[in-house]
């Protein structure tokens, strides 16, 4: 055995890399089992993560690493989240101190942290992808190396799935594709027919189902809308009445299970068959989210899927008293709008409660949809309802809508359609590291044609905008806002067509733009350059894209135009200004500040931007600086 870890006991101490588990007996394994989920309790309440999906995979985790040669066998894990175990395994467990933390263990794989991560994959349904090439690539290279892809929470329901799936079956390499699957009703083969899980569990209802398949994939490589809903439903744990074997096997795969997910000797050997097969295989891992952690397993919402902090060991239950969050806002003002208008419907993409659509959801079910992680289809669906004479709300992560930029620029905005998006987790958020922020959306959805994008900076103007949002019939409208606790409502000192002004001093040397969320910051940074004998107008557009024109006035009485934005500048908010000040004949100097284009380490928010230098010491200091080689005011 390696030699324990500090901070450690028992079996756990003795892992350092997959190798030691090899070693163990069966007893042991079900010790460390035991060991790991304690483990992961204890550092996750004190720093909140992805809880639920990891208590649920240790013993497939622990099984693969029995069976693959990691580094030399490539595993992959989709979405991200589910790899806790796998680093505890891989000689990670010290860096959970620090886990989300500046300078301390992602949340999600990553390739500066161990030579056992590959792809630092946090957006789902790609893993497959990703496995399709890298198993080429090796049987190109002639390196006899399998790839395995561990996927589920979901992952399953995105399409890019469905692409790889059947490349995958037409390549015919060493790959292993393990789904998880963490949300259904099937009961697994347990005990002594753990050799016959092969074995087609017949139904009523499977010839019916297969027709259906067959007729859909004909001779095309092109899955259609019977798979993919099979498919979806292997989240949402209804589809009692379909057989997983033949569906994959149509599709060329070989099938094995289900498999008890938590029964390490039985993964081992559906594994070990695998592996041994040469070519690609399915093996279907029947888990709990949420196992062994009888706090996780009774909560009905998310089976403590991540705490967004620290939490009471005993009862599951968040530390801190719940503060008043733009999510919530947001979630009861769209329930008041669909009291009033009939015609409003909300979708997601697997995010109902994050996002605020369950609440909808209650009160309206059947106004509300979740579609899985589809959020093209998510996209193009709400171009169907609108042309359907109905507004659709589809609330996502500001991050996943990057994902369906084509859909939005020409499946919505073409046609003109009246479809809100409402972008929650917007700007930079944090302990989820570069993938999850929510940089890209001013920047990227900035150049479709007749969208328009609002950035409310309180709770107030939430509600107001999300309202204007909704009463626009002529095309797409995005409201986007970050994450956490909501500010205190910043009021307006007077209303400039669009635009709100927050701050009028009598002298005017700078005006300040601000945007959303940054309406408080550029309230500090005002105040600190007053104190220098700076006049400050802090200025809100309220709806960043298209700019409104009154800025231009505004700016033209002003000595310098500076831009305040929680998005990348290239392309931004500050760009868009510049450009209309330059239409307008408007001769000021404008200065940006905003996130740098780049992928930006994980940390709390306030720390991410204090090293952006987006903080009213640095910004004041530096508009200082600038106002001081101006021409004075005439």
């Amino acid at each position: 055995m390696s030699e324990a870890l500090p901070g450690t006991t028992g079996v756990l101490a003795s892992i350092t890399a997959p190798g030691d588990l090899k070693r163990l007996t069966v007893e042991q394994l079900d010790m460390l089992a035991a060991e790991i989920r304690d483990f992961l309790v204890a550092k996750v309440s004190r720093t909140g993560g992805h809880l639920g999906p990891n208590l649920g995979i240790v013993e497939t985790t622990l099984a693969l690493h029995r069976v693959f040669d990691s580094p030399r066998d490539r595993v992959l894990f989709d979405t991200g989240h589910q790899a806790y175990v796998h680093k505890i395994v891989t000689g990670r467990q010290e860096g959970f101190d620090l886990l989300r933390q500046r300078g301390g263990l992602s949340g999600y794989p990553s390739r500066a942290e161990s030579e056992h991560d590959l792809i630092e994959n946090s957006h789902a349904s790609t893993a497959l992808s990703y496995a399709d090439g890298l198993s080429k690539a090796f049987a190109l290279r002639g390196e006899e190396r399998h790839v395995v892809a561990v996927v589920g929470d979901g992952a399953l329901t995105g399409g890019m799935c469905w692409e790889a799936l059947n490349n995958i079956a037409s390549a015919k390499n060493r790959l292993v594709i393990v789904v998880n699957d963490n949300g259904r009703s099937y009961a697994p083969t347990i005990g002594g027919l753990a050799d016959h899980l092969s074995t087609l569990r017949l139904n009523p209802g499977y010839e019916r189902v297969l027709d259906l398949v067959k007729d859909a994939l004909g001779s095309t490589p092109v899955v259609g809308k019977p798979v993919y809903e099979v498919l979806h439903a292997v989240k949402k744990g209804i589809k009692d009445a379909v057989a997983p074997q033949p569906m994959f096997e149509d599709l060329g795969i070989k099938y094995l299970g289900p498999v008890d997910g938590h029964d390490v000797a039985a993964m081992e050997s559906a594994l070990r068959r695998a592996k041994g097969f040469n070519a690609p295989v399915i093996v279907h891992a029947v888990t709990r989210k949420g196992y062994g952690y009888r706090p996780a397993e009774d909560d009905e919402a998310d089976c403590l899927h991540g705490p967004g902090g620290a939490f009471d060991v005993q009862t599951g239950k968040l530390l801190a008293a719940p503060a008043v969050k733009w999510t919530g806002v947001f979630a009861d003002e769209l329930v008041k709008i669909a009291d009033e208008r009939p015609d409003v419907v909300g979708i997601t993409a697997a995010m109902a409660e994050p996002t605020g659509i369950a609440k909808l959801a209650r009160k309206y079910p059947e106004r509300a949809y979740d579609v899985g992680i589809a959020e093209q289809h998510a996209v193009t669906s709400a171009a169907g309802l609108a042309m359907g004479g109905l507004h659709p709300v589809v609330a996502v992560y500001a991050t996943f809508l990057n994902r369906a930029f084509d859909q939005v620029l020409l499946d919505v905005a073409l046609h003109e359609l009246p479809v809100t998006f409402v972008l929650d987790r917007a700007g930079i958020t944090g302990p989820d590291g570069p993938s999850h922020y929510g940089v890209w959306d001013m920047s990227v959805f900035g150049v479709v044609p007749g969208l328009r994008i609002a950035a409310p900076r309180d709770a107030a103007t939430l509600r107001a905008e999300l309202r204007e949002a909704v009463a626009v019939e002529d095309g797409p409208t995005i409201v986007r806002f970050p994450t956490g606790a909501v500010p205190a409502d910043l009021p307006a000192v007077r209303r400039l067509g669009q635009v709100d002004v927050l701050r009028e001093d009598e002298r005017k040397d700078v005006l300040l733009v601000t945007v959303g969320s940054f309406g408080t910051l550029g309230m500090e940074v005002a105040d600190r350059l007053a104190q220098e004998g700076h006049g400050v107008t802090v200025a809100d557009p309220r709806w960043v894209r298209p700019v409104p024109v009154e800025l231009a006035g505004l700016a033209g009485q002003h000595r310098l135009v500076v831009t305040l934005e929680d998005g990348v500048r290239a392309g931004g908010v500050g760009d868009a200004v510049a450009s209309m000040l330059r239409d307008a004949g408007v001769d000021v100097p404008l200065r940006d500040f905003g996130v740098p284009v780049g992928f930006h380490p994980h940390g709390t928010r306030a720390e991410i931007l204090e090293s952006l230098d987006l903080t009213p010491q640095v910004i004041a200091r530096e508009v200082a600086a600038t106002v001081s080689i101006l021409e004075p005011a005439s």
